[in-house]
Formats: structure tokens, C-alpha cells, sequence
């Protein structure tokens, strides 16, 4: 089969198709064929080793951590699945491989795709979805009646996180572009605001929660406008030592983490603030309710048109890193509609 593969970690966005095995299966595990995969941030990150730290890769690795597909077999052990059903997925952290006609996943891995979504749109579920969930249910432990803010929140985490909040009863602020305003509000927005001519520091009350979808150049803004008592998780600012202590990390990590991330605790602490960080992982259950929430709000995420396949990989990397795409933007690994 083919799969895009890197022998080491580069700064070049360079890949290659490689003709490996079809993947084997455990008892536990069910073999995939992939319809369609996501291109995301996370993939660049995977290919500098930017993420090292927290997943160390094996080489040579195949890349692409979101799909969605169509299952040909079935392990021993697996009960909730069939051959033949139509499944969508984040794969396991430290098995990858999404860039592949074929992946071995963990059933627990998986969920059926839900019904409102085709194989394009489900493979830019998943990994916005469980992110928005557990930044949510399990790093801010959100309850009805709360506020959250969620600053460049109008891209697609902000699709999957905007319902998903408005499901636990949040009410839901976001930041954005004058043209996203609409399909924002239209998702569940409570408020928005035009970051190009609304300073969300000077005009927001303070909020229980915010999501950092900027990084670190938003930090002190972001801050200031959460309550005492209140947390902020972020997707990108970088992890600390309670990231590394809820990961299960051996001593020497909690240390490096606890230093790379001392500044973020520090500044938090001295607001009365918690600061998390969220590397998001698989989870089949909560995928379930992930789709429960889809299908209920009929929510169909965005997509890039550009049409790309397997072999031009690189092209799909270089639009995530320096261009704009209007969407998620996806490989046809076997898709043709």
C-alpha cells in the first residue's frame, strides 16, 4: 500500500510516498481503509519534531493523525464494529499513520461517522471535536451557568467548540474576523466580536474560562480578563508541569516542563488563575458524544475545495503552514466524489 512517510525530523515540509505493508491486526484492533485525511497544524509540528517531548516518534514514520474510513476487518475481541461500517477517528497518539490507504486502529479509537457527514466533512471532526471536549469537560470542567471565552475562536476548533459548549450550558463569547461573524453567531455564539475593531480587554466582563487558540502573544490579554478562581487551557502556548504530571511523565519531564512552562504559571498564578495546557488524544467514547452533538445541531464542518491526493501531499502541508485555506484541508486518500 502506499503511505507518506519522513525518515527524521526536518524543518523541510519535504515527504515521501512509500510503498509499505498493509498493516496487521491485533485482537483488539480493527484494520481501516482510508477514505479521506485531515492535514493539520499538528502534522507540521510532527514532521520538525516540535512535539518531541511529549511523543517521541519511531522512524520511519507514517504521518496524518485524522481520517475517516471504511473498516475491512475486525479483530477477536472487537464487538462494536463490523466490516463494512463507516468510521471516523483521532488516532492514538503514539500510533499514527493516517496518511496511508490502510491503518491498523484500536477500537476504542474509533466511532461510527456520523449521519449527517460524508467522509470529507467527518475527517474534520474529530480531532477539533475531542479537542473542544476535553478542553471543556476535563482541563476546565465547565458547568451550565459558566462563561467561556474563546479568542480567534472562529476557525474550525471554534466550530466544534462553540456547540459543544453551548451543549453543557456555557454561555459562549468569541473573537474573529468581520466575515466569520455570521456562521459564528449562527453556530451558537452568545456574543462576537470583531477583533480588528474591538478590543475584547477593554469592552469583556471578566469570564470563568478562556481557550487560548493565539499562543503566547495573547497571554497577558487573555489573563486579564478572567475571574479569580477562573482557568485558562490552551491549545498552543505551550505545556507546563501539570500537563506532564496528568500525562503520567517520569520525574526528568515534570522538571523540563515545570521550566518551559514556569512563565505561564507564574503570570496565571498572580491573577488567581489556573493555567492548562490540552495535547489532545483519542478517545472513542467521547467521539460518540461528539456525533450526538453533531448530528443534533446538524453540524458540518468547513473544507478546504482544493482537491488533493496521497502524492501531493506536500502541497496540502504547504497550505497549512503559509497559506489560507477556507477549511479544513484534506487528502482523497481514496475518495472520488
Amino acid at each position: 500500500m502506499k503511505a507518506v512517510q519522513i525518515e527524521k525530523y526536518t524543518k523541510d515540509l519535504q515527504t515521501n510516498v512509500k510503498e509499505v505493508p498493509v498493516p496487521t491486526i491485533t485482537d483488539d484492533q480493527v484494520l481501516v481503509k482510508v477514505k479521506v485525511a485531515a492535514v493539520n497544524p499538528l502534522e507540521i509540528l510532527n514532521i520538525t519534531g516540535a512535539v518531541k517531548l511529549i511523543q517521541d516518534y519511531p522512524m520511519p514514520l507514517t504521518l496524518g493523525n485524522e481520517l475517516t474510513g471504511v473498516i475491512e476487518k475486525v479483530g477477536g475481541n472487537v464487538t462494536d464494529f463490523q466490516v463494512g461500517e463507516k468510521v471516523y477517528s483521532r488516532l492514538p497518539i503514539d500510533s499514527i499513520g493516517a496518511f496511508a490507504e490502510y491503518v491498523a486502529v484500536d477500537a476504542n479509537a474509533i466511532a461510527h461517522l456520523p449521519k449527517n457527514l460524508d467522509f470529507l466533512t467527518g475527517a474534520a471532526a474529530a480531532l477539533t471535536g475531542l479537542t473542544a471536549y476535553q478542553a471543556l469537560h476535563e482541563e476546565l470542567q465547565a458547568k451550565a451557568g459558566q462563561t467561556v471565552f474563546i479568542p480567534g475562536g472562529s476557525g474550525s476548533f471554534g466550530q466544534m467548540a462553540i456547540p459543544l459548549a453551548k451543549d453543557l450550558g456555557l454561555t459562549v463569547i468569541v473573537s474573529g474576523s468581520s466575515e466569520a461573524k455570521e456562521r459564528t453567531l449562527a453556530a451558537g455564539a452568545d456574543k462576537y466580536l470583531d477583533y480588528k475593531t474591538e478590543n475584547y480587554w477593554e469592552l469583556l466582563e471578566p469570564v470563568d474560562f478562556v481557550i487560548d487558540t493565539l499562543g503566547e502573544k495573547e497571554f497577558d490579554r487573555e489573563l486579564s480578563i478572567i475571574k479569580p478562581g477562573g482557568k485558562m487551557v490552551s491549545l498552543i502556548a505551550g505545556p507546563n508541569k501539570q500537563f506532564a504530571i496528568d500525562k503520567g511523565m517520569p520525574k526528568a519531564k515534570q522538571l523540563l516542563f515545570g521550566l518551559a512552562g514556569k512563565k505561564f504559571d507564574k503570570k496565571a498564578r498572580e491573577k488567581g488563575v489556573k493555567y492548562r495546557f490540552i495535547f489532545v488524544r483519542s478517545d472513542g467514547e467521547q467521539l460518540k458524544e461528539i456525533s450526538r452533538i453533531i448530528e443534533k445541531n446538524n453540524i458540518v464542518p468547513a473544507v478546504d475545495p482544493t482537491t488533493f491526493r496521497l502524492e501531493d501531499v506536500n502541497q496540502a502541508l504547504q497550505l497549512v503552514a503559509k497559506g489560507h485555506p477556507k477549511g479544513k484541508v484534506l487528502l482523497r486518500v481514496d475518495y472520488s466524489e
